[in-house]
């Protein structure tokens, strides 16, 4: 563990709040990427593209404090180091392309599963979903149910790895108007995405990651967009 130490059209991300730094990764580096800092502010999402094996998932990871780094992250002004493991990853919470189940049955895997109802219906998934069995879910159930138990937690930070990579073009809709209602709550979200118009609609800025290193995302900007 790191403690060892079909194009749609949506509306566009919102502006960036004025406000402090919410999350500052602080010279985070791995033998894969960095040292790399970046900050983001409370109802913000940064987009990040990259080519197979650059690296996008375990600067993910690192942040989560899953994989062995160096650097530190700050949440909020409390140093990563400061925390409990278990209670950093609750309050920045990665959201994997695939997502671990280890019970038989949904609801198992829920904290406290009538928070999720409402969740669940913004997702377009049945209230049953809950007693499904895990082996008869398909792979996109299996994605927007980890969507819906990672938001029932009420992190404040997320980290999402391809979040709509196995979803149709309608339930990635679903689910970005979920991130965008998340972000307008302050939840600040580093999303990865192989799709530079899913960047353009959900970042507030864009990067790729390459030969370790975050740079502009210009193939995400819009025709007369800076990006800071």
């Amino acid at each position: 563990m790191g403690r060892n130490r079909t194009r749609m059209s949506q509306p566009r991300a919102p502006k960036q709040p004025a406000s402090s730094v919410f999350l500052d990764i602080r010279a985070l580096e791995t033998p894969i990427f960095g040292p790399l800092s970046l900050q983001l502010s409370a109802g913000e999402c940064i987009a990040i593209r990259g080519k197979s094996g650059a690296g996008k998932s375990i600067f993910l990871r690192a942040i989560a404090d899953l994989d062995p780094n160096d650097g530190d992250v700050v949440l909020d002004g409390e140093s990563r180091a400061a925390m409990a493991a278990n209670q950093w990853r609750r309050k920045v919470m990665l959201l994997p392309a695939e997502s671990g189940w280890w019970a038989d049955r949904v609801g198992e895997h829920f904290e406290n599963p009538d928070a999720a109802a409402d969740l669940l219906d913004a997702l377009s998934l049945s209230g049953e979903a809950l007693s499904w069995q895990v082996r008869r879910l398909s792979t996109g159930e299996r994605q927007r149910l980890a969507i819906a138990r990672a938001l029932a937690l009420q992190p404040k930070v997320l980290l999402m790895d391809e979040p709509t990579a196995a979803l149709d073009p309608q339930a990635t809709e679903k689910v970005e108007a979920i991130m965008r209602a998340q972000m307008a709550k302050g939840v600040g979200i580093i999303l990865i995405t192989h799709d530079p118009q899913q960047g353009r609609r959900m970042g507030v800025r864009r990067f790729l990651l390459e030969d370790g290193k975050l740079v502009i995302d210009e193939a995400g900007q819009a025709a007369g967009e800076n990006t800071r």
